[in-house]
């Protein structure tokens, strides 16, 4: 029997067409099998889908790369916000979502979005020579959160400049690689590798910036900042530390709607 599935293919973190990070969103009725979750979004092959089905105690959301399914994804949840309050009739200020990373959000203030996701706890480490390798230069400082890897530099052309050596990068033991430093028109610029997840430059990070909070609350005279994410595409956030949570704001498009056949 053949299942047809909505989708939305949703720009996050944009500020205009073909910006931000696409990220695929698919409501479900009732959760398909693992295998045909991991091979729907092998085929749509974005940073990321996102599937969610409205549960007995809320809504519970679970994200996959081309590759693997992740514990936690800010630009689909965004994405998925969108989805729920743009094209579904979702009409309450805020929704709650749960995940394998706990309980998270996603607020509505006009057209801006904002995630409550939990802090990342940061721990300053040597950074691991193979790391330094890829990226043929050393980090001022290098810390290992829950997942990645968050290297300092000095300032923004250092960011601009980096050409990592993905197949070197990939063999690192960790969930990806953000880099980041102070920004020019920004507070904070960065960038996300993350080949070990199937993909190699993430266009727009949100969870991302829960790393970041945890480094950049200690070094800025706020705790806010705006920040840029330098990939091709471009990602732009605004994000808020509240205690051990972090606020992510930032708009999303609307790029394509359809439905897909299982």
């Amino acid at each position: 029997m053949i299942t047809k599935v909505p989708i939305y293919q949703i720009d996050a973190f944009s500020n205009g067409p073909f910006t931000g990070n696409p990220a695929a969103v698919c409501p479900l009725e009732k959760w398909l099998p693992e295998d045909v979750l991991q091979s729907i979004a092998e085929e749509n092959n974005l940073a990321e889908t996102a599937f969610f089905v409205n549960e007995s105690d809320g809504f519970r959301i679970r994200w996959f790369t081309p590759t693997t399914e992740v514990k936690l994804c800010g630009h689909a949840t965004l994405a998925t916000g969108f989805v729920l309050f743009n094209e579904l009739g979702y009409n309450q200020q805020t929704i709650n979502f749960n995940c394998l990373s706990g309980s998270i959000s996603v607020t509505k203030s006009n057209d801006l979005l904002t995630l409550d996701f939990p802090i990342d706890n940061l721990s300053p480490c040597d950074c691991p020579e193979r790391l330094i390798k890829s990226l043929d230069t050393s980090p001022m400082s290098c810390y290992k959160g829950a997942s990645d890897y968050l290297l300092i530099f000095e300032n923004q052309k250092d960011i601009e400049r980096l050409s990592p050596n993905f197949g070197m990068m990939s063999e690192v033991k960790s969930r990806g690689c953000i880099v980041s430093a102070k920004g020019e028109d920004f507070d904070v610029v960065c960038r996300g590798f993350f080949p070990q997840s199937g993909i190699n430059e993430d266009p727009a990070t949100g969870s991302a910036q829960t790393t970041l909070a945890s480094y950049w609350k200690d070094h800025l005279s706020e705790n806010k900042f705006s920040s840029c994410q330098l990939s091709k595409r471009k990602g732009f956030f605004n994000t808020e530390i509240k205690g051990n949570r972090v606020l992510i704001s930032g708009k999303c498009r609307m790029y394509m709607r359809g439905k897909l056949e299982v």
